[in-house]
């Protein structure tokens, strides 16, 4: 991911700390525009662009994200995924393996995670929010159930050594993983208890149904009640 487009110099300059070879590869966990804004300015550069077959979809032409009321224009044609996968694709590069793997529909309806087999690595994208509640986009197909199937599938791979990193937040590990999902799991329990009786999405934030999980999760850029609006909206569907 290369999230937007004014930060690719930085991006640039922190790799060319590693290595001054050019960039080969760049993988796009999911179209949205805080992961794929540098696509552009990276491409252009010659880097080859892979992403699982929706991303290319839904980058390829006009969006609009309802949550955050976001006109998304198609991308040009130099920032546009040039090789595309259905289910996993694997690179063998630098005496390591590269494993990239589509999940369900999870975060969105194009998620992928990156496993780097012998660095004990694996990149997680937004199916992992490291420490607060995560934006589901339940209008491109996510939905808190994937996004718990999700964990569980890379906590599969993972061991008390694998270093996770996630979308958004602080590196991470097998241990904070765990523990994303099962808040993902109480909280989906306790918003499905509270739905009981036909409530509304505005009756059932107000009966605050994570107040349990909100000291510890509650203080990211999704608040509260905004989640459970999220979560509510996505298990109407």
């Amino acid at each position: 991911d290369d999230q937007f487009a004014p930060l690719t110099p930085k991006i640039i300059a922190a790799i060319k700390k590693i290595s001054s070879q050019p960039i080969r590869f760049l993988l796009n966990t999911h179209w949205h525009f805080d992961h794929t804004g540098g696509n552009t300015n990276i491409g252009k550069l010659g880097t080859v662009i892979v992403a699982h077959e929706n991303v290319r979809k839904l980058m390829s032409k006009n969006q609009f994200l309802k949550a955050f009321n976001a006109k998304i224009p198609a991308a040009p044609k130099v920032a546009l995924p040039v090789i595309t996968f259905t289910t996993s694709t694997t690179f063998h590069l630098n005496d390591e393996t590269i494993s990239i793997r589509y999940v369900p529909p999870a975060h969105t309806n194009g998620d992928s995670f990156v496993h780097f087999k012998n660095a004990n690595v694996i990149h997680a994208g937004d199916t992992f929010f490291n420490g607060f509640y995560p934006f589901i986009d339940t209008q491109y197909g996510g939905s808190i159930d994937g996004m718990i199937n999700a964990a569980g599938i890379i906590l599969g791979l993972a061991d008390a050594g694998t270093k996770i990193i996630p979308g958004h937040g602080p590196l991470s590990d097998k241990a904070g993983l765990a523990a994303f999902r099962a808040m993902l799991i109480e909280a989906r329990d306790s918003i499905k208890m509270s739905m009981q009786g036909g409530k509304t999405a505005d009756q059932v934030a107000a009966a605050d149904p994570l107040k349990a999980l909100n000291p510890k999760w509650g203080n990211g850029f999704l608040k509260p009640d905004r989640f459970v609006k999220i979560v509510y909206g996505g298990m109407k569907r």
